[in-house]
């Protein structure tokens, strides 16, 4: 049994407002891409679908003139860092384990060399793994960020993504997770 789902994320406020931002709909996707890749990789399903679902939660709206700035954004963002750690408070408010919570995080933290000043990190399977569910549902200039999705819809979606991670779980089949204190 999971302390925490998917859906309990989806519904809370502070996810609404920063995935909403970031798009919901790349959000899920890349969600289910990492729930995927971590089966095939044998990786922790539950933590790379979560670091997944949250790893754009950092963004920040880069605007010049009233219109989204692209290479402003490319330039200057660290959204991974704010990320990282907007998704660990929020996983730890949610009642989530603190163990798997940070390295949920930390696969945010290392999902993307953007902020990097070199591109020369070593990554865990579980954070490579959330890098290339990124980059699996990618668009030029970041036009990922703007696919929409209905509400109920992507509801619907996350339900049918936890009842997967659920039956991978329960088979016994998942890459077991984070080592937890005894």
């Amino acid at each position: 049994m999971r302390d925490v789902t998917i859906l309990d994320i989806f519904e809370h406020h502070i996810a609404q407002k920063y995935l909403k931002r970031s798009g919901m709909a790349h959000a899920i996707a890349v969600a289910y891409h990492a729930f995927h890749l971590a089966r095939e990789h044998k990786v922790d399903v539950d933590i790379a679908a979560k670091a997944g679902f949250l790893h754009d939660i950092g963004h920040f709206t880069w605007y010049r003139n009233g219109k989204w700035d692209y290479e402003l954004y490319r330039k200057n963002d660290i959204h991974p860092i704010k990320g990282a750690e907007r998704a660990h408070k929020l996983l730890i408010r949610l009642g989530e384990n603190p163990v798997q919570a940070k390295a949920t995080s930390l696969a945010i933290l290392f999902h993307t060399d953007s902020f990097l000043p070199s591109n020369d990190i070593i990554r865990t399977p579980l954070q490579q793994v959330v890098k290339w569910a990124d980059e699996k549902d990618e668009e030029e200039g970041g036009n990922h960020h703007y696919r929409k999705i209905e509400h109920e819809r992507a509801k619907q979606s996350i339900i049918r993504l936890d009842k997967m991670i659920d039956e991978e779980i329960m088979s016994g089949k998942s890459g077991g997770g984070a080592q937890l204190p005894s």
